[in-house]
């Protein structure tokens, strides 16, 4: 940790935007627009003490303009060699430093009302941490972007204009057109979010008896309908498929204008150092993170980026913040070719070896993937028959789907492992890749079920910094304990003598 002199030596203090108490206001208000509602419906009763709790949520606003005004004029912050000051606080006040060492993400964010003022929120993001080491709402749009540089640079750059018309003129790594984000759009299953989330808001604004009550009239009323016509069974089918149609093709114009409003004019761009990304149509985003804090690559390949000959990169970092915070950068390439996955993750990592010798798990295997769904099937299919009787054994029928999807993704499923590198692949419908450099392995575990101990087998378990949730592990799944173990000793003592070395 670099000391305070070190970084506020000889460097002025900066304000921030002029218009900063504004979008300080607008959030505060995002904050507490419930209790002032509560204050507004209660003071419209003319009854007693509450005579005059009309005014409750004015003054309410104000105390919030005069709080929104006075952190503009108590935040500072110092620009050093070595790192930066903040000081923030009326009564009760706070200097934070943060060496330029520290940070490993910085966010900038602009929404609508953000680009009107040309102003953006900058966010500077360390490892580990759910908060960023500093967040500034709002900077001018040029002043954001000379931050951003400044700590791109570690703060010495002797000939930052130099470097800085160097990053102009170079090409970015990877740029979407239109067209390629409507592409984007219907490989994905974003309108089902929104589906979802309207849903849910519908749920949680009316009473759930309500809105039961109203789709049980709107089936019935249809099923109503249908019988008045007198169609056979063929027409109710085809009416049904038609009407399945319809609703897939509205998830999927859903989908395209979602992916437009995220990731239109998505570039992938690499300076000094550093990966930057940005993207948005309404609320631009600008977000960098630096090579060396990528801690594992993700290449998702669905059905339907096979038909377009497209595949997705993404990668997990270890840098703080919320999981599902959509600032936080985890896509280098949301939909590109296979060639230009393949080619950029050669170039970002150029000490791996992609594709590598995938080496090919026991095909008997298999029937460990197909014995996982042969209890949901029967429980399905006995709940189905206590309801409908014999007709809920046709569920059963599923079971052989099982058995050939299991046999082909045991076919699939593969792992590399060698100095450099660890990597795993799987699925068969949807197939996926996953691979982290040895140096980046947090934990080794190797795990058994009681099935595993039956047989003879384990899994190895390789844990990395920042992975996400939805991501497939790092996994290696049915070994011989034997070659298991091999394995784990061998990638414990790589760490071993990575860790000597530092």
């Amino acid at each position: 940790m670099s000391s305070p002199d070190a970084i506020a030596a000889e460097a002025p203090e900066h304000r921030l935007h002029p218009w900063s108490w504004l979008f300080v206001l607008l959030q505060q208000l995002r904050q507490f627009v419930v209790p002032l509602l509560a204050l507004l419906i209660a003071g419209r009763r003319d009854n007693g003490p509450w005579e005059y709790a009309e005014y409750a949520p004015l003054a309410g606003v104000l105390v919030l303009v005069v709080v929104s005004i006075l952190q503009y004029f108590t935040y500072r912050y110092r620009i050093g060699r070595d790192g930066i000051s903040v000081r923030s606080g009326l009564l009760q006040r706070n200097l934070r430093q943060i060496p330029f060492a520290r940070i490993h993400n910085v966010v900038l964010h602009q929404s609508v009302l953000h680009r009107v003022f040309n102003v953006a929120e900058v966010r500077l993001e360390a490892a580990g941490g759910q908060k960023p080491e500093a967040q500034m709402r709002v900077l001018g749009m040029d002043q954001a972007l000379e931050l951003e540089r400044l700590v791109r640079d570690r703060g010495a750059a002797p000939a930052a204009a130099d470097a800085e018309t160097q990053a102009a003129a170079k090409p970015p790594l990877l740029a979407l057109s239109t067209v390629e984000v409507v592409r984007l759009g219907l490989v994905s299953n974003r309108g089902m979010i929104v589906f979802a989330a309207g849903f849910g808001l519908v749920w949680q604004v009316f009473p759930e008896k309500a809105v039961a009550g109203l789709l049980q009239e709107w089936f019935r009323g249809a099923m109503g309908y249908a019988g008045g016509l007198h169609l056979g069974w063929m027409a109710m089918a085809a009416a049904g498929l038609a009407f399945a149609t319809v609703f897939v093709l509205v998830l999927r114009l859903l989908s395209v204008v979602l992916a437009l409003v995220q990731y239109h004019g998505f570039r992938l761009v690499e300076d000094q150092r550093r990966l930057t990304v940005e993207r948005g149509l309404l609320a631009r985003i600008r977000t960098s993170v630096a090579p060396r804090r990528i801690q594992a690559w993700h290449i998702e390949e669905t059905l339907l980026h096979r038909w377009f000959g497209r595949r997705a990169l993404r990668i997990d970092t270890a840098v703080g913040g919320q999981e599902n915070d959509p600032r936080k950068l985890r896509e280098l390439a949301p939909i590109a070719r296979s060639e230009t996955c393949d080619e950029l993750l050669r170039h970002l990592v150029p000490q791996l070896e992609w594709p590598p010798q995938w080496h090919a798990l026991p095909r008997r295997s298999w029937w460990r993937l197909f014995a996982g769904s042969v209890p949901w099937n029967l429980l399905v299919a006995a709940a189905l028959c206590w309801n409908f009787g014999p007709w809920g054994l046709l569920v059963l029928a599923w079971l052989p789907w099982s058995a050939y999807a299991a046999r082909r993704q045991a076919g699939w499923m593969g792992y590399a492992v060698d100095a450099r590198q660890v990597a795993v692949r799987g699925g068969w419908w949807s197939r996926w890749w996953r691979l982290a450099e040895v140096d980046k392995i947090q934990a080794l575990r190797l795990q058994r079920t009681p099935l595993d101990r039956w047989l003879g087998t384990a899994s190895l378990l390789m844990d990395t910094a920042g992975a996400g949730a939805m991501s497939p592990p790092l996994r290696i799944r049915f070994l011989p304990e034997a070659e298991a173990r091999e394995l784990q000793a061998r990638l414990g003592r790589l760490l071993a003598q990575r860790r000597l070395r530092w």
